[in-house]
């Protein structure tokens, strides 16, 4: 399934947001600051990373329920697959 070019390009900030987090982390980590300032950091991490497989899951609901099935269109994935999608990121 392709994602329309405005969900691509959310997530692709997203990631690189995310990715200097992770780099942030790991230089507190290389000059050894506070163990509590670290997972604090790490679980902003983690939601971050969260908030970005749900904007794609919520991009794939939004397609199959727009699919306009009296055209014969068929959806990508079907309701079972994007439950099981959801459920992973929990």
């Amino acid at each position: 399934m392709r994602f329309p070019e405005d969900v691509n390009d959310d997530v692709v900030k997203r990631l690189r947001r995310l990715e200097g987090q992770v780099r942030g982390v790991q230089r507190m980590v290389e000059e050894g600051q506070d163990c509590r300032d670290i997972v604090t950091q790490l679980s902003a991490c983690k939601a971050a990373l969260d908030r970005v497989g749900y904007r794609l899951v919520v991009a794939g609901m939004r397609h199959c329920a727009t699919a306009d099935a009296s055209a014969g269109a068929t959806p990508e994935m079907d309701a079972d697959e994007l439950e099981r999608l959801f459920m992973k990121l929990s």
